[in-house]
């Protein structure tokens, strides 16, 4: 093993997938009705169960990772062994933990007097398009590629991960200040989607709207099947918050690409900011 991989619950790929491929991770913070969940990705705290509660009117709150838990993963890790690690985590651009993981890094090569063998991934992603590359940087480690060469390979391909996103109901995207309580309101009534993209600084942006839940669901598939690059993609990755059959219809829709297709829930921290309904849709650009 040339190097071990550490990321975060952003990156909504199932904890058992993780814990099978030995990849260790932080958490980030759930708070509902005033208890904190851990986002372990379904070890122990659920999405499903996280949405039932957003859809009952409860509200959940949800915080970055800091730099004390940073450190101490960094420290433990080490302790193990001094096998090279690689950090692929959350984008900065919505988020500040990437920060914390910077300044934990440094912290720790100030006290050991040396460079601590850590390398740090911003994914610039977030949700599966975050998953994606982890799954990559697994492959990679999984053939024995080297640091350098697993390092370059990432940031590399992390530029080139398309996210096609729609929410169903826009009062979540209101709650984080993306947009106007009378643009939400005014969208309710008129039924109106919002279509999502992150863009190359990792932030979320709108690309567009359509009316009605079977257009938004459409316009991700159109606009995946235009965009994406067939010999580059290794797998399609589509997240749902609770709404099964919309991904499972996303799935068939996609299906003719002749690509395999990996289809997981929305971690709790992703679906806190989304809401039930929820659909995201993950592939390699040309």
């Amino acid at each position: 093993m040339n190097f071990r991989i550490l990321t975060d619950s952003c990156c909504d790929l199932p904890y058992d997938l993780l814990e099978k491929e030995n990849v260790q991770i932080v958490s980030m913070v759930v708070t509902l009705d005033g208890k904190e969940y851990e986002d372990d990705l379904g070890k122990t705290f659920s999405s499903q169960w996280l949405i039932k509660e957003l859809q009952q009117g409860k509200l959940a709150a949800t915080s970055q990772i800091n730099i004390g838990v940073y450190l101490e993963k960094f420290k433990e890790m080490l302790e193990e062994n001094q096998i090279p690690i690689i950090y692929l985590g959350f984008s900065s651009g919505l988020s500040g933990s990437y920060s914390n993981a910077v300044a934990a890094l440094d912290m720790l090569n100030e006290e050991k007097g040396s460079k601590a063998p850590i390398h740090l991934i911003d994914s610039k992603q977030a949700c599966l398009g975050e998953g994606m590359l982890v799954k990559e940087l697994i492959d990679l480690r999984n053939q024995q590629a080297g640091v350098e060469e697993a390092l370059d390979t990432i940031n590399q391909l992390k530029t080139r991960v398309q996210s096609w996103v729609t929410v169903d109901d826009l009062k979540y995207l209101e709650r984080g200040g993306r947009i106007s309580k009378t643009t939400a309101t005014v969208g309710s009534l008129m039924n109106i989607k919002p279509i999502i993209v992150v863009n190359d600084q990792g932030k979320l942006i709108n690309q567009g709207k359509v009316r009605g839940r079977r257009k938004s669901l459409d316009k991700l598939v159109e606009q995946t099947k235009e965009h994406i690059s067939i010999g580059d993609t290794s797998a399609i990755y589509i997240a749902y918050a609770g709404d099964i059959e919309a991904g499972e219809h996303l799935k068939e829709s996609l299906s003719d690409l002749g690509l395999p297709i990996e289809m997981y829930p929305m971690g709790p921290t992703i679906a806190c900011h989304t809401g039930a309904g929820a659909l995201a849709v993950f592939s390699i650009v040309k």
